[in-house]
């Protein structure tokens, strides 16, 4: 595992992230993120590239697309002692993403509002969170993945004790958690859908 260089950062549950994004620039690693984390990281005074910067292209369809890119994936996902991938990876200008940090859209806490919409409760379905950190957690070799706070401090500590790296042990719990929270959110909403039996949508929608 090399030193991480790059990060992404789009969380939900803000807290304590921008001390987070901190610690991760005093280690010389570079900020990707996405709109509202990206502000309050912004606002944090610390350096933050928006993810439509780094991609060249815009967050579009109400925010429903911002991270589903060849740039990001490619980067999570990519093989780092593989030639055949780093060719690919340099033809194309994709760099190797190191570390993910997500929360997820709360879709349990929306879905349990008293009169919510099935409307509203799909739009709090996440699908580039999930995307991100299965492609992360199924390379854990190289990409280190958090979706816990309660790990923030853990992996931080690792870093600044091995140069920036993060250990193999450390990187496969990390990605078992992953899984297992992909698992119950898919659950809690086919839970949720199986609870309606026509759907009050409109036409076209």
């Amino acid at each position: 595992m090399n030193k991480i260089e790059r990060a992404i950062i789009s969380v939900t549950d803000k807290g304590g992230i921008v001390e987070v994004a901190s610690s991760l620039h005093n280690l010389g690693v570079q900020i990707l993120s996405t709109g509202g984390t990206a502000r309050v990281i912004r606002e944090g005074g610390i350096e933050v590239t928006d993810i439509s910067d780094y991609t060249g292209f815009p967050e579009m369809l109400d925010g429903r697309v911002k991270t589903l890119h060849p740039m990001v994936h490619g980067g999570l996902l990519g093989v780092r002692d593989n030639p055949d991938h780093e060719k690919m990876m340099q033809k194309h200008n994709i760099k190797p993403i190191d570390m993910v940090i997500i929360n997820l859209y709360q879709f349990e806490k929306t879905a349990a509002k008293k009169g919510v919409t099935l409307d509203d409760a799909i739009e709090n379905i996440d699908i580039g969170g999930p995307a991100m950190l299965r492609s992360s957690a199924k390379n854990f070799k190289y990409v280190t993945v958090i979706v816990d706070p309660a790990d923030y401090e853990t992996v931080l500590k690792e870093m600044n004790e091995n140069g920036g790296k993060t250990t193999i042990e450390t990187r496969f719990r990390l990605a078992k958690k992953v899984f297992q929270l992909t698992h119950n959110y898919d659950g809690a909403i086919s839970r949720y859908l199986d609870g309606i039996d026509t759907p009050e949508i409109a036409e076209g929608r």
